[in-house]
């Protein structure tokens, strides 16, 4: 197996921090919250490091964006959490953090021609509209994941819960294009 350069671009992950979370109060106390109801239900709040975005839910629900691995969703996650302890937000110490989403970018490093690997891999599970979208949408079943591939060799990755379905997603793909003689 050849080794495709795979990168991390996004980790979504979510967690339960508490409930009745008072979001006009961290909207007060921390300044680099951004909280506007009338727009969004959730409140904004950024770590710097690691670098994330956490939408945080008066549910007490918290969607964690932007970081570029599990780790660090994790402990933006906990950065979180001594942010808003330190303002007296009764939270959860250890929540349980679960990634809902892994977006990854692939470089398969030669051009591809997407008409051939369309008819190729079989159009069931395979979208190509040119007119509409310059990539191919392909949609795995093992690992469940969608890969837009565009001519130039370069995918995108998404859908997958762990690092490993995006290794496994790229390579799967240039296997099955080197067997069709498309790679």
């Amino acid at each position: 197996m050849e080794n495709y350069k795979i990168r991390i671009e996004n980790v979504v992950a979510s967690t339960q921090i508490g409930e009745n979370i008072d979001l006009n109060k961290i909207a007060r106390e921390i300044k680099d919250s951004e909280y506007k109801p009338k727009q969004f239900p959730g409140l904004v709040l950024r770590t710097k490091e690691p670098k994330a975005a956490a939408l945080i839910f008066r549910s007490g629900k918290v969607v964690c964006t932007g970081s570029k691995s599990v780790d660090d969703a994790r402990m933006a996650v906990k950065e979180i959490i001594k942010m808003l302890k330190e303002i007296g937000i009764e939270v959860i110490d250890e929540p349980d953090v679960r990634v809902q989403n892994i977006v990854a970018s692939a470089d398969l490093g030669v051009d591809l021609n997407l008409n051939a690997i369309a008819v190729g891999l079989g159009l069931e599970n395979i979208e190509y509209e040119p007119e509409q979208f310059p990539g191919l949408v392909y949609r795995l079943t093992n690992p469940k994941v969608v890969v837009l591939i565009f001519g130039s060799g370069k995918m995108v990755v998404t859908g997958g819960k762990n690092p490993e379905d995006a290794k496994k997603a790229v390579e799967k793909i240039a296997h099955e294009l080197k067997t069709l003689g498309l790679m």
